[in-house]
């Protein structure tokens, strides 16, 4: 069997691992389809290490083998990848802080005990038993494979601390930004702005509900202001992942406001201190995401309160992942989120 893996800048190459057996507490997912994330294209255009068990970790399929000690889940069944579930005997699980367990960290790095050789982009995959969620049955494959990115942009929005009627700016408008959009909408907010720079993904976020979409620049900065009467957002979603956003997710809101950190840059961001200080900004950041947050989402999918079908602009095969991780990596695709389709 052969999984793609990112080695290198601009670099995709197929290696050959044996056929996946499951571990007597672990099981074999046959790949329906596999999401490329935003973590993928930063480590393909970096060339930076990048750990190949977390090389494509958005992904749905069915359960063709089950371990021996596996009682929750049967061959045949639908799953969505997810994060371990508090362990409840680690440090943070005994201090009752269960939504900070390590172990349950570790399997969203990739570092857990029986964290996989290869990630999503093969045909087949062995997993623990407890980093899979049974899939929603009123999902279908595809929406299922955004599940994972779903619940990212869900867990950031949670923990952010937005209220009802809030003025909100979302900067960047990629998979994670949409999502976040889409949450900050179902969780209230009375006017929502998307920033970016492409206009086909401003027409997007127009689709899924925003009230305005703009590029960034002078125009946005005073669309904000006009609409808070001069005084900033009330809360800014960072999702650009660029170093530069940063401070300008802290520029765009009022003082007093906040600014959640989902974009993850890989660089050190220059940033205005005393300007943070006179704005009194509260700030959160989120990294993946909590195992129960998994059913939630689905729900809210299920009952179209979230949308996957715009987001989703192409699905390729193995052989394309190469071209297509360039494509996304340019700064000028018209693509959005693409599924590998390891059957293709």
């Amino acid at each position: 069997m052969f999984a793609a893996l990112i080695t290198g800048k601009n670099k995709v190459e197929m290696i050959e691992f044996p056929d996946p057996s499951p571990a007597s507490s672990g099981v074999v997912v046959d790949i329906a389809y596999c999401g490329i994330c935003g973590t993928d294209i930063h480590a393909y255009q970096s060339g930076a290490p990048y750990n190949p068990a977390i090389c494509g970790h958005e992904w749905s399929g069915t359960l063709s083998a089950v371990g021996a000690d596996v009682k929750s889940f049967s061959e045949g069944d639908r799953v969505v990848v997810a994060v371990a579930p508090a362990c409840g005997q680690c440090a943070p699980c005994r201090a009752g802080q269960a939504d900070r367990c390590f172990v349950s960290f570790m399997s969203a790095l990739g570092r857990d005990a029986m964290a996989p050789k290869h990630g999503g982009f093969a045909p087949r995959i062995a997993v623990s038993a407890s980093r899979i969620v049974k899939t929603n049955p009123a999902l279908n494959d595809i929406q299922a494979a955004q599940v994972e990115p779903t619940t990212v942009a869900f867990h950031a929005v949670r923990r952010s601390g937005i209220r009802l009627g809030d003025i909100a700016v979302v900067q960047g408008a990629g998979p994670i930004g949409l999502g976040a959009m889409q949450w900050v909408k179902a969780a209230g907010a009375g006017v929502v702005i998307v920033i970016e720079p492409n206009e086909q993904r401003r027409a997007i976020a127009l689709e899924l509900g925003a009230h305005y979409a703009v590029a960034p620049g002078a125009a946005a900065d005073e669309l904000v202001k006009e609409l808070s009467h001069g005084l900033g957002a009330d809360i800014v979603y960072e999702c650009v992942g660029r170093p530069f956003a940063v401070q300008s997710a802290v520029d765009l809101a009022r003082r007093g406001g906040s600014m959640c950190l989902i974009g993850l840059a890989d660089q050190e961001a220059s940033i205005s201190p005393v300007q943070w200080l006179m704005k009194e900004i509260s700030v959160t950041a989120a990294l993946a995401y909590n195992h129960e947050e998994f059913e939630t989402c689905m729900g809210m999918i299920a009952d179209g309160r979230f949308r996957t079908e715009p987001l989703h602009s192409l699905t390729i095969g193995l052989a394309g992942l190469d071209a297509s991780l360039a494509d996304l990596a340019s700064g000028t695709s018209t693509n959005m989120k693409i599924l590998v389709d390891p059957r293709i």
